[in-house]
Formats: structure tokens, sequence, C-alpha cells
């Protein structure tokens, strides 16, 4: 259990709600706390760690309610750019997202420098509206939530900046996002039930991470991919198909897998040998490619042959070849989930809920199969709905009230910080220490450049 940073005071009471009690002109200042180092400081920032606004006594000050706190959210790490408006009880104000369907049908992925320019344009727009539509303007925020990684760094570069253009402006406190832990929380905003500890499964188009929740900011990582993931899979596999992905390959490639056979093709389960919880998507994409060559559907597919103009006999060999993939993609996400519940209730056995959040989750088929294996194990399995499994600003805002309520959040940006500043922006920063049983060799090649885990950051500024 991560200890609490904020020492206890008489009426209880956290950092966030005396900020929200500092936002009037409160009595002369005395006591000083220490916030843990910044998640958002620049590379030309001191080192020294930020010093949280001054906490004034507060023996016979009334705590506010949370619902007072209003929490702007911004994500931006890849390619959808989302903002939120969300209110410390979890209600939603405002949803908006500006997708990039047409760039990744264009280039066939993720293109940066187009996702850069893209997410440029969009954003002054999208998150002016998510304000408009949350019916409330700048100066009525409490603090600005934005993603700092892990992503695309050309991507998080633009939310980033946003979210300080509006911090400085209008003198609002800063919460730098982990990503991956806003997909694990958003859980919590759903399901107000959600306790700690659980075991969650994060599944996306460039990740897939199981991990232990042992509390807020607080996470063992289980396993993650040691090349592809899941996502990335669906998606170069619908593409090969020749499906139309503008709503996403996953989608696309699950409504065709419907017509097909499952056991129509015998595509190998990967990493069997490997008693760990690490996922591999490579070698199946690759085992897609050549059975779509070998049946000598590729040049079909990739030559603008729409499925929806595909002869019977074509269309129903792409449905077993989606069918199939399936069924081996999410038999091999079975597999390491059930080894992973096995080591999570080892070590914590109160665990009673199993999280499955990220984009691949909205996938029905995978949903039902992960059902299966909770309620194999006596867990009940929490989801969010699609429209926040996805990329979006709602997971943001609430991982920011989240952190914010428990006073990790950084001093508004200093009035003369320049526009040009060089942001420190984590495109790879891993949520938790590896668990011991878990830790994979071929991973381990590719630890160049990798922040220090939220986790370890946390813990090592309660130490300070």
């Amino acid at each position: 259990m991560a200890a609490t940073l904020l020492p206890t005071l008489s009426p209880p009471v956290s950092r966030a709600a005396a900020f929200l009690l500092l936002r009037a002109p409160p009595k002369p200042l005395r006591t000083h706390h220490h916030l843990f180092r910044s998640l958002l400081s620049s590379a030309s920032s001191p080192s020294t760690p930020a010093t949280l606004r001054s906490l004034a006594p507060m023996a016979s000050a009334a705590t506010p309610d949370r619902r007072d706190l209003l929490m702007l959210g911004i994500e931006t790490s890849c390619d959808d750019t989302a903002a939120a408006v969300v209110r410390g009880d979890g209600e939603i104000l405002s949803q908006v997202v500006s997708s990039q369907a047409d760039l990744l049908v264009k280039y066939g992925g993720v293109a940066p420098k187009m996702a850069e320019e893209a997410h440029s344009l969009a954003i002054d727009q999208v998150v002016q509206k998510a304000l408009d539509d949350a019916h409330v303007s700048e100066s009525d925020l409490s603090a600005v939530a934005v993603t700092v990684g892990p992503g695309l760094s050309l991507c998080l570069r633009v939310g980033v900046h946003k979210a300080r253009t509006i911090a400085k402006a209008f003198g609002l406190p800063i919460v730098g996002v982990h990503h991956m832990e806003a997909h694990a929380l958003v859980s919590r905003l759903v399901n107000k039930g959600l306790d700690f500890p659980f075991l969650a499964l994060l599944i996306s188009g460039g990740h897939n991470l199981l991990i232990l929740a042992h509390n807020l900011g607080d996470y063992v990582q289980l396993g993650t991919t040691v090349d592809d993931a899941i996502g990335e899979a669906y998606d170069k596999s619908a593409r090969w198909l020749g499906l139309d992905i503008r709503k996403g390959g996953g989608p696309a490639l699950e409504e065709l897998a419907l017509e097909g056979d499952p056991n129509a093709i015998k595509f190998r389960v990967p990493m069997r040998q490997h008693k760990d919880c690490n996922f591999s998507y490579a070698g199946l994409k690759t085992q897609v490619r050549l059975a779509i060559e070998s049946r000598n559907l590729y040049g079909r597919c990739t030559d603008g042959i729409p499925i929806s103009s595909a002869t019977a006999e074509d269309r129903q060999l792409r449905a077993d070849i989606a069918a199939s993939f399936q069924r081996v993609a999410v038999l091999h996400l079975e597999e390491r989930c059930q080894r992973a519940v096995e080591w999570a209730l080892k070590m914590k056995p109160s665990i009673n809920n199993f999280v499955v959040s990220g984009g691949v989750a909205s996938n029905q088929y995978v949903r039902t199969r992960l059902n299966y294996i909770a309620e194999k194990n006596g867990l009940q399995l929490v989801s969010p709905p699609p429209s926040l499994c996805t990329d979006n600003g709602v997971m943001i805002a609430w991982t920011g009230i989240e952190h914010f309520v428990a006073g990790r959040f950084d001093d508004p940006p200093a009035a003369d910080e320049p526009d040009d500043m060089q942001y420190d922006l984590r495109p790879r920063w891993p949520l938790g220490e590896e668990y011991s049983e878990g830790r994979s060799v071929s991973r381990s090649m590719k630890t160049a450049r990798i922040h220090p885990s939220l986790t370890s950051m946390i813990q090592g500024s309660l130490h300070k």
C-alpha cells in the first residue's frame, strides 16, 4: 500500500481540498509541504522538487465537496485528439474526440509527423468544445490533467503544450498522467465499488499489459508484449484482408469473423513454451499474411477490391482467416491471463475484480472469453463501456482527479515560461516494476531510454 503524501490534518483534508479552499484568499500561510517530483517538469527546470502551495491552518474550515472539483483532461498520445471535463465525483460533463481515421487509411498506420500535425490542427477546437459542452470556462477549472507518456513524443508534446498554456494563463495546477494507468483507473469512475487491489489487463494498438494494482500509483507488472500488441495484429490483419478500416481495423475484423469458421486454419498459439505472462503477436501476424498469400488472396485484398465486392468464395476465405486469427489471438490472451490470475491471487488473495480496458476491450468476443477466465477463478470482470475503452479525455481527467485528491500535482507554470519550452515527455514509461517470475529476457534487450516506472517514482518520493 502506498503511503499518503500528505500529513494528517485536523480535520482530515487532502491537498486537493486545501487547494480548493485556497482558491479564495486565505488567512496568512504558515505551513509548507513538499510534492513528489514533477511528472511535467521541463528539461531545463531546476532539479529541486516542486513545492505545493502552502496550506493554511484548517481546524475550523469545512472540507469542500469533492463534486466542486472540475478537471479538464487532454489526451494526444497517439492518433486521437481528445478532451473532457469531469467533476470530482465522476460526473462526465463533456467528452470530445477528433479521430485521425483517414490518415490511418492513407498511411496504413500511425505516421508520427502526420499525427502531430493533425493534433496541432485539432487541439484548440477539441478543448474549446469540451469546455463549451460542459458549460464551463477555463477559470472554472480546478486543474488540468494531461497525458505525458507513454506514447509518441511528437504527439504528446501537442497536448502538454496546450495544457501548460491553459494552466499558465489561468493559474491552474497540472497533473501529469500515465496513459496506461488512465486506462486502468477509468473503471473506477464507472464502477464506484471497484477498490484496490485488483488485476488489470490493458490491451490496445500499442500495448499489452497485465498488472496487479495494489493502490493508486502502486503497480506490479506481471506481463507485457515482447514485440507487437494485439491491437496492432488486429489492425494489420484487417488491412491485409482488404477490410474498411476507417472505423478501426479491430471492429472490422471482428465483424467479418462472425461469418467465418474459427477452426478453418490452424494458426499456432504464440509462446506456449514460455511459462510467463508476456505476449507476442509478431509471429501470428506473419502466419496470417502467409495464409492470405497461400490462398492467392493477397493481390485481390491489396489491389483495392473491397470486401463488399468480393465473390462469395473470396469473402468466405477472408472470413475464415479472420475468425481463425481472432480465436488464436484471444486464446493467447486467455492463457496469459489465467497464469496472471494465479500469480495475483498468490500475492493478494483478497482480489475480487479483473479489469479489462483499452481499445481492444471493446471487442465483444474478447470480453466474452475473458469473462470466462474471470468466472472460472471467482472474479468479477469489470470493463468500461466501449466509448471509454478507446483513448479519451475522460480517463485522463479521472486519473488526474484521483492523483489531485491524493496531493500529486504540479503548481501552475511560471508566467515567464517560454512557449518553446522543451518538456520532459515519457514516450517509454513503465507503469510498474516487473514481477520476478514475469521478467522477459527478450524484453531486457530493449530497455534503452526507458524512464523509471511511475510506481518507482512515487515510492521514491515517499522516502525523501
